[in-house]
């Protein structure tokens, strides 16, 4: 695999990110809608980039800079299917955590019950569960606010 770039995103980049989102897990489950997609990838106090991998788009990750008591919070991360488990879940992590180095002491992400890749993923790169939020989405499963110390 190429070199991974990742980047700011586009307005039109806003827009793909909103349907990688709307389109993927655990979005569906949670029913979170395109609108609400692109609602979140478009507000100006987020901040959106795109991961390109073979100068193809592979995978977006949307931060709140200030979204946990004033800690950094990934709000989203995905990766386009055809990329799954090349490492682009991985890139945007690190990515994120480089950004705030040194800025923040910790930061946060939630993560589904039901999505146990993406849980493993987190743990492996050293986030650990904080919290869990049983039915705060839907019922029957829970948000689990994970951290890391950067």
């Amino acid at each position: 695999m190429e070199k991974i770039e990742i980047r700011a995103a586009t307005d039109y980049e806003r827009d793909m990110a909103a349907h990688l989102l709307a389109d993927s897990e655990p979005w569906i489950t949670l029913r979170i809608s395109i609108e609400q997609c692109r609602k979140n990838c478009n507000d100006p106090e987020y901040q959106l980039y795109v991961a390109y991998s073979e100068n193809k788009p592979s995978g977006i990750i949307l931060i709140d800079p200030r979204g946990v008591a004033g800690s950094p919070y990934i709000k989203s991360i995905a990766v386009w299917p055809e990329y799954r488990g090349g490492g682009i879940g991985s890139a945007l992590l690190s990515f994120a955590e480089d950004i705030f180095r040194g800025k923040a002491r910790f930061i946060f992400i939630c993560v589904s019950s039901f999505n146990q890749r993406a849980r493993r993923l987190y743990e492996k790169h050293g986030y650990q569960a904080a919290c869990e939020f049983r039915d705060y989405i839907i019922e029957g499963a829970s948000e689990i606010l994970m951290q890391k110390c950067i």
